[in-house]
């Protein structure tokens, strides 16, 4: 066994089913293990590492920060936080930002600022209607709104006024909503739950029926936001505007910064003292984020996971053709999914042995997500790797 997992095996908590590899470097689209070997990374530490690896501005942008000031606390104003407000709030429907350190804690102020903005209203509506299969975080409140029972197990009683109805079914969504709830809290596309695509205009009907009941729409664009569709978020290829939308993952390209966003009428509920996090938006991951975003406008990143995605997708559609253990292709941008009639996980397997990192969610799809820098070479590289497993696969 490798020294370090075995050593890991002693200190750290096991809660992760890990691949064993221990990665040591990572540039761009390649990943390095302490081995030796390269691997070209999909997964991109799970739809982070959008710019990819150790890219220099956002490397140059921390080291400046961490010589000159790391952390104060939100009692003060630091400039990095302000104008990294300022970058999003341009680009976007919200009005204000809430910085905080994950997804899961953008989702819990997603969920507070809900329910804080009908007490305002003096409004007794407090329930929020989520998706089955939808994945919003693992703390309690953030669990209590996913609607997978795997990740529930062991943790109940969870928090009460979270009911879930099924993904891109309009008739159970109008049937559940009712003058006791007070937001719907919806993943643009399902990343966990098997990269789950809603129908055309299902989003304008949730839309439609969040205006006529009073009732708050929050879009969790953590994994789908920051370019990951081929739109900076994933709302925009809609004709719908959310109320509060959520952020993490790659607004940071590795560093521990999650956001929610709302417009001023919703966030005035946020009055001092409602809300708050010590690390929330430090100088240090702020000034991270300032150069991710930027090096977004500058690289044209957006505009380049458009154009990859769709070589990447219709590679994936010509792999479907040619193997029957190949299902289903969803997904839109670098955000995609391939169904399959066996396990996922052992591809995988194969694939990590072959060089390719890449990841398997609820059991039978195989999810790519990797840095919005991948290029169409090593897309054909994956396709030959899986080509080549499936074939195996189908023979054994």
């Amino acid at each position: 066994m490798n020294e370090w997992i075995a050593r890991e095996a002693e200190v750290v908590a096991q809660t992760y089913g890990r691949c064993p590899v221990v990665f040591v470097k990572g540039e761009g689209t390649t990943l390095t293990d302490d081995a030796g070997k390269t691997y070209t990374d999909f997964l991109a530490g799970i739809a982070v590492c959008n710019l990819g690896h150790a890219h220099p501005k956002v490397a140059e942008a921390l080291a400046e920060q961490a010589k000159t000031l790391c952390h104060v606390s939100n009692l003060f104003y630091t400039r990095p936080q302000v104008e990294l407000a300022e970058w999003l709030t341009e680009r976007c429907f919200a009005d204000r930002v809430f910085l905080c350190n994950s997804g899961a804690e953008a989702n819990e102020a997603a969920i507070k600022l809900a329910r804080k903005y009908f007490h305002d209203k003096g409004e007794s509506r407090h329930r929020i209607l989520s998706m089955a299969r939808s994945f919003h975080g693992r703390t309690m409140a953030t669990l209590s709104a996913t609607g997978q029972d795997k990740v529930k197990e062991g943790f109940t009683p969870l928090l009460p006024g979270f009911e879930y109805v099924a993904f891109n079914d309009m008739a159970a969504l109008e049937e559940a909503m009712d003058e006791t709830v007070c937001a719907v809290l919806v993943e643009p596309i399902q990343g966990e739950g098997g990269v789950c695509v809603p129908d055309d205009g299902y989003l304008e009907a949730v839309r439609a029926l969040c205006d006529r009941s009073g009732a708050l729409l929050i879009f969790d664009e953590i994994q789908t936001g920051m370019g990951r569709t081929g739109k900076l978020f994933a709302y925009q290829h809609t004709s719908v505007t959310p109320d509060i939308m959520t952020l993490a993952k790659a607004l940071g390209n590795g560093l521990p910064i999650g956001a929610m966003l709302a417009t001023d009428k919703v966030m005035a509920s946020f009055s001092k003292g409602a809300h708050g996090s010590t690390f929330g938006g430090t100088p240090l991951v702020s000034a991270a984020a300032l150069a991710v975003v930027r090096a977004f406008d500058e690289e044209k990143v957006v505009e380049k996971a458009a154009d990859t995605g769709a070589y990447f997708k219709a590679s994936l559609e010509g792999l479907k053709a040619k193997h029957s253990l190949a299902k289903d292709v969803r997904g839109q941008g670098l955000l995609l999914g391939l169904e399959i009639n066996g396990d996922g996980a052992a591809v995988v397997e194969k694939a990590l042995a072959k060089g390719q990192v890449i990841n398997a969610v609820q059991g039978n799809t195989l999810r790519f997500v990797p840095p919005l820098i991948i290029t169409r070479p090593e897309i054909d590289t994956l396709m030959g790797v899986l080509d080549e497993i499936f074939t195996d696969m189908g023979a054994a």
